[in-house]
């Protein structure tokens, strides 16, 4: 039986986040048909130790902590001119890996999970598939953060978004097939790189609604009304959404409704997050067990992001646990719903105003989750989802 070579710049487990959450409904899928070997890193010591819990759906596994700093990345990547986003997650030992279990192993297929991985496929790889999932383009991102900034930053972000973007383009022409989030991020590639339908395709995200299904977790009445935001609180573009809206959006919100909560739910909060708990009804959680009752017991769940790509898995999560959702259109693109059906899309002031009827309206916002709920499990299940990987890696 041929087998694949799974690449992955963060080891999807658990899978609680955004990236790996993606990648292990993928990698899930993918060992259902053939043997696979994965091969990335993990941020820290304990992170290895949860990540061996998928060792009895794999054929084999290397883990690696990623211990290089982003000075000496930073270094790197100006002498050899390349990415920083590149040098920072270089391997030796995993390059090494990648070249035995080509020469050992009957490998047909090489899947790279985030666009950092596509520098451990050898370039002749010997008619072997190449398939690259970049989620989405991260280079917009870093262009987006040098648009927005002057001096040594913005001049950082913006050799990052002008290499970034050449390196993604070029691996995009040597890969198989490219996969994005959303077709708005693959038209945007195709477009950028000049290649066709066929070698670009969306691969949607899914959502486990039977995981998340607020059955299981009844919301508490008579609480004050909270205001959650849910994610990983060390990603910028979180940072600045919560930040923002903490300090601008909020208040107007807590003029109308002054026993409102804001809560900021989610793990390693920066400490320009942490701060934020001093301002008046809002609550910074840190890393919680589990993030379902959070969202069960929000009146709104807001994602306020100036700077998203490809598809937020917050506003999935939250849309099917039955929660009335307020998004920014950054954070809405790349989602198939009806804003104003589904979930509520706003910008700034308009966010506020829409919250605030929420919350003094909490019958129509729970007929809005209930409809958003029903459309997660008609439009957005995993196992619809991935099948269309089946054609592409040759299952079928």
């Amino acid at each position: 039986m041929n087998e694949i070579i799974f690449l992955a710049h963060r080891i999807p487990y658990p899978p609680d986040r955004g990236d790996r959450i993606r990648s292990f409904h993928i990698l899930r899928h993918l060992a259902r048909y053939r043997p696979v070997h994965l091969l990335g890193f993990v941020d820290k010591e304990e992170d290895r130790k949860a990540a061996k819990e998928l060792l009895p759906m794999l054929a084999s596994l290397h883990i690696e902590v990623r211990r290089k700093s982003r000075l000496r990345a930073g270094l790197e990547a100006l002498m050899l001119g390349e990415p920083v986003s590149i040098a920072a997650f270089g391997s030796r030992r995993i390059t090494h890996m990648v070249d035995q279990l080509l020469d050992e192993r009957p490998i047909d297929t090489i899947f790279a999970y985030s666009g950092q991985m596509a520098q451990f496929v050898p370039d002749d790889r010997a008619g072997r598939r190449f398939i690259m999932d970049f989620v989405d383009i991260d280079s917009e991102k870093f262009a987006a953060y040098g648009a927005a900034e002057g001096g040594l930053m913005g001049w950082v972000h913006r050799r990052e978004a002008r290499l970034l973007a050449s390196y993604e383009k070029d691996v995009g022409l040597w890969a198989d097939i490219n996969l994005f989030v959303s077709e708005a991020e693959a038209a945007l590639f195709r477009k950028r790189a000049g290649l066709s339908v066929s070698h670009v395709r969306p691969l949607d995200n899914g959502i486990d609604t039977v995981r998340f299904d607020p059955a299981g977790f009844p919301r508490v009445e008579g609480a004050e009304p909270m205001i959650v935001f849910t994610g990983q609180m060390d990603y910028r573009p979180n940072v600045d959404a919560v930040d923002y809206f903490a300090q601008r959006t909020f208040p107007a919100i807590r003029a109308k409704h002054p026993a409102t909560l804001f809560a900021i739910v989610g793990r390693d909060p920066t400490p320009a997050v942490q701060e934020l708990a001093k301002l008046k009804n809002v609550i910074v959680t840190g890393e919680v067990p589990d993030v379902r009752p959070w969202i069960a017991a929000a009146a709104a769940v807001v994602a306020p992001l100036e700077i998203a790509r490809g598809v937020q898995n917050k506003v999935l999560e939250a849309m099917a646990m039955a929660r009335p959702v307020v998004a920014s259109p950054a954070a809405f693109e790349g989602i198939d719903a009806t804003p104003g059906v589904h979930l509520i899309v706003a910008h700034g002031y308009d966010m506020a105003n829409a919250v605030s009827h929420l919350l003094a309206n909490p019958a129509e916002g729970d007929a809005m989750g209930q409809k958003a709920r029903a459309h997660m499990i008609a439009r957005y299940g995993w196992d619809a989802q991935l099948a269309k990987l089946d054609a592409m890696m040759g299952f079928v």
